[in-house]
């Protein structure tokens, strides 16, 4: 059950924190799109394991959600962390789009017609890198291969700055219905040296025609601890998406790893840190919900009718690799360079380059790099973490029965751990439940990180894996 917006002075005086705070709890942790984390899987997976898990999935029946990666982008933002290709000479889609189709055919024969589509999601890159024409074949291809539900929930990630009118038109014909828009900032000083100039009216204008054409859910994606960002720069981008009315809002944390994007050298220095960064945070998050925004938990928000915000009060609230998703119970298939699946208790994740993924679709069909297979007390864990996230509470009776223990013998020492996250106000532990506050939907990741056992031998390693939970 979602909690209500309680009153905004309330929320202002729970949500201060100090510098010791801070350094206790903004720390390295997994943004948990997966459990157990990729970092976890291994390259002992290949394509026989996920061909096997193909088949139950089969067998199973199960809905089905696809995903399709376009990796390609015209040019780089300094803060992405995203697995991206930066080419200006378009003449790099066909030859991909050919392989992408190969990759498409192949999945489907182990998706029969009665197994419906009911999510499609483009991501990347940036997916209007393609033509209108590119990407109205692509879709049809894929169409021809699989049955979509009247009501799928088809959506892309689409850049301001290279989406034309005819590129919206297009999608919306095909039936997508769904945008969803990175703008990060719109502060000058801020959008230059993320090299990510993208005007407030170059943003209003798509989202004018976007709703124009029909589409039912326009969402954006903001970063906070970008260089050069103050509390009150901020709060004036933030008044700048209030007049835009965006049906969801991801407040994404800025992940700095540099360690995996030397680009990201470049901002040191320039970073507010520490309180600033929370604040900037806590600025944000205070405007939305002064608007009545719902506060879904971590980094997201909606509406209160969108289907995310309703999906929390039924409790039928789910997390993948897109992030806060309504379509629970669907088999996850991931497409193209570095896509992950998700199907069943297993996990899988296709090469990283073009080279070896077009070797490997061209031999096989499928081109998995790694994966993993969920054990028993993998998956109890997974169900723990996904109701803290989605949830912002777990009901130990519930997990009890679903999975055949006693959660309080079971997580016993979880549970004592967790006495310092009470006492310092992100949780409340009750006999039957485990329910976060406020402040702890902010340090989500940290409550879940204690129901992770595989992080203590993951600090092990010589090389950072994951950005702060700040």
């Amino acid at each position: 059950m979602t909690l209500r917006n309680p009153s905004l002075e309330n929320m202002r005086d729970e949500l201060r924190v100090s510098e010791e705070f801070l350094a206790r709890y903004n720390r390295p942790g997994p943004r948990y799109t997966s459990y157990p984390t990729a970092p976890v899987w291994n390259d002992s997976f290949g394509p026989a394991d996920l061909e096997k898990v193909h088949e139950e999935a089969q067998r199973a029946k199960s809905p089905v959600s696809l995903y399709m990666h376009i990796p390609f982008c015209e040019s780089l933002c300094l803060f992405c962390a995203c697995n991206v290709i930066i080419q200006k000479d378009k003449r790099v889609s066909p030859p991909y789009l050919d392989i992408l189709k190969r990759e498409v055919e192949h999945v489907s024969r182990s998706v029969s017609g009665d197994r419906p589509v009911v999510q499609f999601h483009w991501g990347g890159g940036t997916p209007t890198y393609l033509t209108p024409a590119q990407i109205e074949e692509l879709f049809g291809f894929t169409r021809e291969h699989f049955t979509f539900a009247p009501d799928a929930e088809i959506g892309i990630e689409v850049d301001p700055r290279v989406t034309s009118r005819e590129h919206l038109e297009t999608l919306r014909k095909l039936g997508f219905n769904r945008l969803s828009m990175g703008i990060q900032d719109f502060h000058p000083l801020v959008q230059k040296t993320i090299n990510r100039v993208q005007p407030f009216e170059l943003t209003a204008d798509l989202i004018q025609s976007a709703r124009a054409l029909g589409f039912e859910s326009v969402n954006v994606d903001l970063i906070y601890g970008l260089p050069y960002q103050t509390a009150e720069t901020f709060a004036h981008t933030v008044e700048q998406i209030l007049e835009l009315t965006p049906d969801r809002v991801a407040l994404f944390s800025y992940a700095h790893v540099p360690w995996l994007k030397k680009q990201q050298n470049s901002f040191e220095g320039h970073l507010p840190e520490g309180l600033q960064k929370f604040e900037i945070f806590r600025t944000g998050l205070l405007k939305f919900l002064e608007s009545g925004y719902l506060y879904i938990g971590m980094d997201h928000f909606a509406k209160p009718g969108d289907e995310l915000a309703v999906s929390q009060q039924n409790r039928t609230l789910h997390r993948n690799f897109q992030g806060y998703t309504t379509k629970a119970g669907a088999d996850l298939y991931g497409m193209g360079i570095t896509a992950i699946s998700a199907i069943r208790n297993a996990y899988a994740q296709n090469q990283r380059d073009i080279p070896s993924w077009e070797k490997a679709v061209n031999e096989r069909g499928i081109a998995t790099m790694r994966g993993y297979h969920l054990s028993d007390d993998d998956r109890l864990r997974r169900a723990v973490i996904n109701r803290l996230l989605c949830h912002t509470m777990v009901l130990k009776q519930e997990i009890s029965r679903e999975f055949g223990i006693d959660f309080d013998s079971y997580f016993a020492d979880e549970l004592a751990r967790l006495e310092a996250f009470r006492e310092d106000g992100l949780a409340v532990l009750h006999p039957g439940e485990i329910r976060t506050t406020w402040l702890g939907r902010i340090f989500i990741r940290n409550l879940a990180m204690i129901f992770d056992p595989y992080l203590e031998r993951q600090h092990l390693n010589a090389k950072p894996l994951f950005s702060k939970t700040l």
